[in-house]
């Protein structure tokens, strides 16, 4: 396939395209999910296939197939030569792509275990621990348990002369806890984190390093105590978020607004655009002073890490807020010439046969100096503790928002007090950011992996990463369940 494609980016080429690139994936994914003990999914799914962009005229051609046969690929490459001059002829060109020097490497994640070499009664055996260490708490209707693990072996060719192979191995897991009283009322507990856990870039042996069977008790004990917690009270206080909450804030309110494809509207009908307009770059008090955010796609381990985007381009790392400024966009070859600058390398496509899109890598929060989450909250006299999400709510450009956390803590004299239920903050994009007046240490800091960020239409997946440690936000409405 490498041959094959190579040649036909040299007949492209002949036939004076601007650009062309292919991109070869042979793709594996692994999901288990077993629940009160009994197996409900257990898949893998293999997928194999290559697409081919072409930039004729000043616009953009793709089509894509599973057939990998020469006929297949001079086909597949006719056709979005067509399709680009089709969509030039129609007003749609005047695309232009920042330089790029060609780069021929192989990059492989680091793993020490296969997780498709793993038995399955291995996977098996700890999925039903979980579920046992959840049930054994009475009250608890529902323990979920389940985990994933990802294979893509990409290769990438262009026009410019590009050559890139790429081995990205990915696993993780997670376990949650519902319990139910007899009116009705349901509680979760998840660990660690909602929505099916947590996920790197690296072996099973992260799986394995979770522990999540011996959590498994801790989370059916706090579902049911949260039958019995009191409501969240409705207030403007100090609300400190632990880490898995403050995961899916950044993910929402800071990694989604980057995206330098939102700011021009050519991606909006998904999820909205952003209030990040180009004459705010550089000029643009986005938090507080202590408030830095960087996009790493090279930090090991992260779910957004990688050697290459899907245009080649090297992995990096790009200020996004500094000291509270607004430093930086998510950017493309095609976008970032717009504002003057070259790709930072975070255009991604969740498979063969979809157009990559600029997309997060590991936005991350960079710790700050406030110690630990207990020293945190030894630090605050009165205030709330909420983590690990429940629901969410954001507006189309990225500025009010609404969080649900599954649970809370009251803080009372620089002590966790009482458990509260049905914890819901809200606040908007700019102000809660620049009431932020701490951030814990580099010993609380982890980078949660989410598997599950959408984006496009058709709809496309992304693995993004987030690092955090907890946080304090002064003056914030929170309220109880409405």
């Amino acid at each position: 396939m490498k041959e094959l494609l190579k040649q036909v980016m040299d007949e492209l080429k002949s036939l004076g395209v601007d650009y062309a690139d292919a991109r070869r994936v042979v793709g594996t994914s692994e999901i288990l999910v077993m629940k009160n003990g009994k197996l409900e999914t257990a898949s893998v799914m293999e997928s194999s296939g290559f697409g081919i962009r072409v930039l004729a005229g000043g616009a953009w051609g793709f089509s894509s197939s599973s057939l990998e046969t020469p006929e297949a690929v001079r086909d597949v490459a006719a056709q979005a030569l067509a399709i680009a001059k089709a969509s030039a002829s129609v007003g749609g060109g005047g695309i232009v792509l920042d330089d790029r020097a060609p780069v021929v490497d192989r990059y492989e994640s680091g793993y020490d275990e296969d997780p498709f070499e793993v038995p399955l009664k291995d996977k098996l055996s700890i999925l039903s621990g979980c579920c046992a260490g959840m049930s054994r708490t009475e009250g608890v209707k529902l323990a979920t348990a389940s985990m994933m693990s990802f294979k893509n072996d990409k290769l990438f060719v262009s026009t410019d002369g590009s050559e890139i192979e790429q081995l990205i191995v990915e696993t993780g897991g997670g376990i949650a806890a519902t319990a139910m009283n007899d009116a009705g009322e349901r509680q979760t507990r998840s660990y660690p984190a909602s929505f099916r856990g947590d996920y790197a870039t690296r072996g099973f042996e992260f799986t394995r390093s979770l522990d999540l069977a011996g959590h498994a008790d801790q989370c059916g004990a706090e579902a049911l105590e949260l039958l019995n917690a009191d409501e969240c009270p409705a207030v403007h206080t100090n609300l400190i978020i632990g880490g898995t909450q403050l995961a899916l804030q950044v993910h929402e309110s800071c990694g989604h607004p980057i995206e330098l494809d939102r700011v021009f509207g050519t991606e909006a009908s998904y999820a909205g655009t952003s209030f990040l307009t180009t004459d705010k770059l550089g000029s643009f008090r986005y938090g507080s002073d202590i408030v830095n955010i960087v996009a790493d796609a090279t930090c090991e381990g992260g779910l957004g890490s990688f050697g290459y985007d899907d245009e080649g381009v090297p992995a990096q790392r790009t200020g996004i807020v500094t000291e509270g400024m607004f430093t930086g966009y998510l950017s493309s070859r095609e976008t970032a010439p717009r504002i003057g600058q070259q790709s930072n390398g975070t255009m991604r496509a969740d498979g063969w046969n979809r157009i990559p899109l600029v997309r997060m890598t590991n936005i991350n929060l960079l710790p700050g100096g406030a110690g630990s989450l207990e020293d945190l909250i030894a630090d605050t006299d009165d205030g709330i503790f909420v983590d690990s999400n429940k629901s969410w709510s954001i507006d189309q450009r990225r500025i009010n928002f609404q969080f649900g956390c599954e649970i809370a803590w009251e803080i009372k004299g620089g002590k966790r007090t009482r458990m509260l239920k049905n914890p819901v903050y809200t606040g908007i994009t700019p102000e809660f950011w620049g009431n932020c007046d701490a951030i814990c240490g580099e010993d609380e800091w982890h980078i949660f992996g989410i598997p599950s960020c959408g984006k496009g239409e058709p709809g496309q997946t992304a693995h993004v990463g987030h690092g955090v440690a907890p946080a304090r936000f002064r003056n914030v409405e929170v309220g109880g369940k409405r």
